[in-house]
């Protein structure tokens, strides 16, 4: 169904994954899709656009507040409205205890998955403003409700979004804008493979603690992600949303 039809879309950490399954689901629901990634996704960008749906990409790395400001900026001056944004560009740090992550590491990760959600959030905001509304969702984790060993930093900065996403909700949920949060579990995007080909018993570790009984696709993180942003979720504001096979409740 073309839920989003004659929408604009911006989904940052778009190149593979999740989001590239939510730019794909976006466009499929007759958005124009703007997949933003560090590296600009012209190959995604163009089998999208090949297959006649009206997707573009954009090179920009969402640490940099200035860049964030011109990418948003940019899609208003060329389509003049953006109705929808997916915060997604995050990294992680080498998986070790705490007091061994450098102070570069736990910058660096800040700064993206963090700082870059909140440099994203400020300048959707102020466009929605300017037009009376719009649908914002920020990619967590479902780190961001649990702990998990060696990965304090990510799942400090995957906490604090959570928070910043209620917060904000709070702050425009009379102003038309929603704000949610997604929070997948282990999902097979090409990252999880290439640590699953590194580490052949950790597909069934994984598994073993998701009552489920297998990982996520990146598709269904997508499906979550569109509802959220649609009509048919208008009354839903400053949730986090768990996609995770029950992991977080087991």
């Amino acid at each position: 169904m073309e839920t989003m039809k004659e929408k604009v879309v911006m989904i940052t950490g778009a190149a593979a994954g999740i989001g590239l399954a939510c730019a794909e689901a976006f466009a499929k629901a007759g958005a124009t899709t703007i997949l933003v990634d560090i590296n600009k996704p012209e190959p995604q960008t163009r089998k999208l656009t090949d297959e006649g749906f009206k997707a573009v990409a954009y090179g920009c790395d969402v640490s940099d507040t200035q860049a964030v400001k011109e990418m948003v900026d940019w899609i208003v001056a060329t389509y003049g409205h953006l109705d929808a944004a997916l915060n997604n560009a995050g990294i992680q740090t080498p998986q070790r205890p705490m007091a061994e992550i450098t102070d570069e590491e736990f910058d660096r990760t800040v700064a993206v998955d963090l700082k870059g959600v909140w440099n994203c959030m400020r300048y959707e905001i102020i466009q929605m403003l300017k037009q009376g509304g719009g649908a914002i969702v920020n990619t967590s984790s479902q780190g961001g409700v649990t702990g998990f060993p060696g990965q304090a930093a990510y799942i400090a900065c995957k906490h604090a979004v959570i928070g910043l996403t209620r917060t904000a909700a709070i702050d425009y949920a009379a102003k038309g804008i929603r704000i949610n949060a997604i929070c997948p579990g282990a999902i097979r995007t090409p990252m999880a493979e290439e640590l699953i080909r590194r580490n052949p018993n950790l597909e069934q570790e994984l598994i073993r603690d998701i009552p489920a009984g297998r990982l996520g696709k990146p598709e269904e993180i997508a499906n979550a992600v569109l509802w959220l942003c649609s009509p048919q979720a208008s009354f839903v504001d400053g949730h986090a949303l768990l996609v995770d096979g029950a992991f977080s409740i087991h």
